[in-house]
């Protein structure tokens, strides 16, 4: 119930920061949609216009009016794409949950295995290499990556799949996971950086345990003392490295979604926000909250199933 009640405020603190700075940008829906012929509407024009988009009442009866709305599943309608908020959403949040489980994949496969080659001979060569690898991850922006691989194999190699319409994986697989290869990639590359340091830094604190000399004073062999002794009790800070790395990119994948042309949540709340259609942005970034929430809600529950020690306690 604590964790209930403080998932509902934390839910509530995003809906009205939200609602607030999307007002504070200059301009509203009708001179996104007009742009200069905005200037031309006559007074009672402009109040038919502020009428029919709902933004003649003052804003906290606005915010009130959309919140009761969501809570009864209405997320409101987009005048750009003459649909449904929730319809978007619900094709939209498959494709961005695709691409954060591949690129979480990805980032498990380079963070976790080059965290523990790390870590196994601290301050080597090898921990050096593993060390420029990270900060490689974390320095390069995930745009300038993006911009660079799609513009290197599209003029080589001709390897272009997301130059052609998005398709859904159940549509066509195999031209699905083409277009989802390189925006997972660049995000799984930038993500597997913290895991890396994270893994490197919680196999080192485990390796000095007095369990694992006393494991490696009986004959276990390296390969089995390194995944069923270290790894495994240091899983807890990598699970809450990738439980915070899942919950971002469900909202924080936009840049690379806008490159490769991927119409995920993050796209579309990019759009929502250059066309000023407030409902569509208030509402994907409520249920972006909610995704987020109950990532970090499944990540509790993994704790319990990785380590013995949380579900004792």
């Amino acid at each position: 119930m604590r964790r209930t009640a403080s998932s509902a405020a934390t839910l509530l603190g995003v809906a009205i920061l939200v609602f607030v700075m999307l007002r504070a940008i200059p301009g509203d829906q009708i001179t996104a949609g007009l742009g200069t012929e905005a200037a031309a509407l006559t007074p009672a024009q402009r109040a038919d216009l502020e009428a029919y988009y709902g933004i003649d009442q003052p804003l906290v009866a606005q915010f009130f009016s959309w919140l009761g709305n969501v809570l009864t599943g209405n997320l409101g309608y987009s005048a750009r794409a003459q649909a449904s908020v929730l319809d978007l959403t619900l094709e939209a949040l498959p494709v961005t949950l695709e691409l954060a489980v591949l690129a979480i994949l990805i980032a498990l496969v380079i963070g976790v295995p080059l965290g523990m080659l790390s870590a196994s001979k601290p301050n080597s060569p090898r921990d050096a290499a593993g060390q420029v690898v990270g900060l490689a991850g974390l320095s390069i922006p995930a745009f300038l990556l993006a911009t660079a691989l799609l513009s290197v194999l599209a003029s080589s190699f001709g390897f272009n799949p997301n130059g052609r319409p998005f398709v859904g994986l159940f549509v066509d697989p195999l031209l699905n996971l083409q277009q989802m290869l390189l925006p997972s990639l660049v995000l799984g590359f930038g993500i597997a950086a913290p895991i890396m340091r994270t893994t490197r830094t919680a196999v080192l604190e485990v390796r000095s345990n007095d369990f694992v000399r006393t494991a490696r004073a009986k004959g276990v062999p390296p390969r089995r003392l390194q995944v069923t002794h270290v790894l495994r009790n240091a899983m807890v800070p990598i699970v809450t490295m990738v439980g915070l790395q899942f919950g971002y990119l469900l909202g924080g994948a936009v840049v690379v979604e806008q490159v490769f042309s991927v119409p995920g949540i993050g796209r579309q709340v990019l759009l929502g926000i250059q066309q000023k259609e407030y409902a569509l942005v208030q509402s994907t970034v409520l249920v972006i909250a909610v995704a987020f929430v109950i990532v970090n809600l499944l990540t509790d529950v993994v704790y319990r199933r990785v380590d013995p020690r949380v579900r004792a306690a």
